[in-house]
């Protein structure tokens, strides 16, 4: 079993996945500290920007896993590894040891950083940031990152999408990559400052732009991808540990 620590933000669960191919799942989320990307409009911030580092715990592979399976009772189910962006973390050691006791594991990925270990997950979700962000998607990097998963995981695009030239830019994706399922949500405009987990989310806004997209697709008969919600927007707002 590997020695490395993993920078741990939090870990909690069993709840549902919120988004994407997998929205709806029970899961336990174990979010990992640290990013390579800073987007402008991050939901995520405490397990992102490095003046919250102290807050983070190094744990072992074993720390971590008993805590999973203490929240999970012991029962197998799928383990989603979110952040801050997960795949600068070692945890090839973590997914080995998950599978050999029934686990499924899906990660979720801007694509800027590819990992030999993506070959082992068993759902990889690409994430290329769009304009709004204030990222720049390096294309090779994704395509890195599908070379060395191939023969492994399903994968899923998800774009985040505000406004019209996000919606150009998952055009753009959908048009680069158009064997991969791709899957769009409407962007969370009132994300919440590191410190306040429970802050104001502007329901009517987000219900507002998830119309506005869908109207959009239907209108220019786009039917390749699938537009969700943020189901844990939805029901818990900016709510941490949900």
């Amino acid at each position: 079993m590997s020695t490395d620590t993993i920078r741990i933000s939090e870990i909690f669960g069993p709840t549902i996945q919120g988004e994407g191919a997998l929205i709806g799942l029970p899961t336990v989320f174990v979010r990992t500290g640290g990013c390579d990307y800073r987007c402008s409009w991050c939901d995520s911030l405490h397990a992102v920007d490095s003046a919250f580092r102290d807050q983070w715990m190094p744990m072992s592979v074993e720390a971590i896993w008993q805590e999973v399976t203490r929240l999970s009772g012991n029962r197998p189910l799928t383990v989603s590894l979110s952040g801050g962006n997960p795949a600068i973390q070692p945890l090839g050691p973590l997914i080995e040891l998950g599978h050999s006791e029934g686990y499924r594991f899906a990660l979720e990925t801007q694509g800027s950083v590819a990992r030999n270990w993506f070959r082992d997950l068993d759902v990889l979700v690409l994430s290329p940031k769009p304009p709004s962000s204030g990222m720049q998607t390096d294309w090779g990097e994704i395509d890195d990152c599908l070379r060395l998963s191939a023969g492994g995981p399903e994968i899923a695009l998800k774009i985040v999408v505000f406004d019209d030239v996000d919606y150009a830019f998952a055009r753009e994706v959908g048009q680069r990559y158009p064997d991969i399922p791709l899957y769009l949500q409407p962007g969370n405009h009132t994300p919440p400052p590191p410190e306040d987990d429970d802050a104001r989310i502007d329901i009517d806004g987000v219900m507002d732009r998830m119309q506005w997209l869908v109207e959009k697709v239907t209108a220019d008969q786009w039917f390749a991808p699938r537009v969700l919600p943020q189901l844990h927007v939805l029901l818990w707002g900016n709510k941490r540990g949900v």
